[in-house]
Parts: structure tokens; C-alpha cells; sequence
């Protein structure tokens, strides 16, 4: 990477209208425009999981003007770090990829018989949590 260009994240789960998002909302707000910030889904929905927006603005983030959406094949080759966000989404390397590609395998707090909103701040600040480092991560290199 050139000292010119500005490091670049794609997040990724299933629907895209969840988690991916949420990372993604939360990325920009944490790192402004200092990190190029993507997100999509495999099998994109047709909103956005609105529990999860409003999660977000709890924290001062925000999702406004995202949609869901599928992966552009040249953010895939083109993105520093490509993050999949649960255990569902599966992603293949394609040819010419300048980036990797990790997997954040999150706590599902249904599991436990948390839902609602208390699940969901739940998933936001797990997700928070690993933000904060990759923006770390990607603002040393």
C-alpha cells in the first residue's frame, strides 16, 4: 500500500442488513474518513434490520442512507481486510486479492434467551469491541 492511499475494509454477512452494517457504521463513526468503510451481503435482504439502527444510534453511529447489498467482485480484489461477520456467510478468495479475508465469530445472546434490544446492544458492543482493533490494526499500516 502506498503512503497515499487510505486503508479499506469490506464487511460481510448473510442479509446485510445486520451486522455487516452495524461494523460498518460503527468503522465510519470510529474512524471517520481516515478508513474507506464497505459493506454487503451474500444474499442480500431488502432492509435494513431496523433493531440494529437503532442499536447504532444509541452510540452516536448511524446507518442512514445504507441499504442491503451484494459483494462487488472488485472490492473483494481491491480492500486491504474483508471481514466476515458470524459463522454463515461464506466467502471465497477471488484472483489478484490485495487484501485477506478473517472471520469475527460473534456471541448469539438468543442462545442464552436474551432478545430484543438487550440482544442487540449485546451484538453492537461485541462487534464495537473488534472495530476499535481493526481500526488500530489498519491505521498502522
Amino acid at each position: 500500500m502506498t503512503e497515499r492511499q487510505k486503508p479499506s475494509v469490506l464487511f460481510i454477512c448473510v442479509k446485510n442488513g445486520g451486522k455487516s452494517q452495524m461494523a460498518a457504521a460503527l468503522m465510519r463513526h470510529h474512524a471517520g474518513s481516515a478508513i474507506d468503510v464497505h459493506s454487503a451481503g451474500t444474499v442480500p435482504g431488502t432492509s435494513l434490520n431496523a433493531m440494529s439502527a437503532s442499536a447504532i444510534e444509541e452510540v452516536g453511529a448511524s446507518m442512514d442512507g445504507e441499504y442491503p447489498k451484494p459483494i462487488d467482485p472488485a472490492l473483494l480484489r481491491t480492500v486491504n481486510r474483508i471481514v466476515i461477520i458470524g459463522n454463515e456467510a461464506k466467502v471465497e478468495p477471488v484472483s489478484d486479492m490485495v487484501g485477506t479475508i478473517e472471520t469475527w465469530t460473534i456471541d448469539e445472546p438468543s442462545e442464552r434467551g436474551i432478545e430484543g434490544e438487550e440482544r442487540m446492544r449485546l451484538v453492537r458492543d461485541e462487534i464495537n469491541e473488534k472495530v476499535h482493533r481493526l481500526a488500530g490494526e489498519l491505521a498502522s499500516t
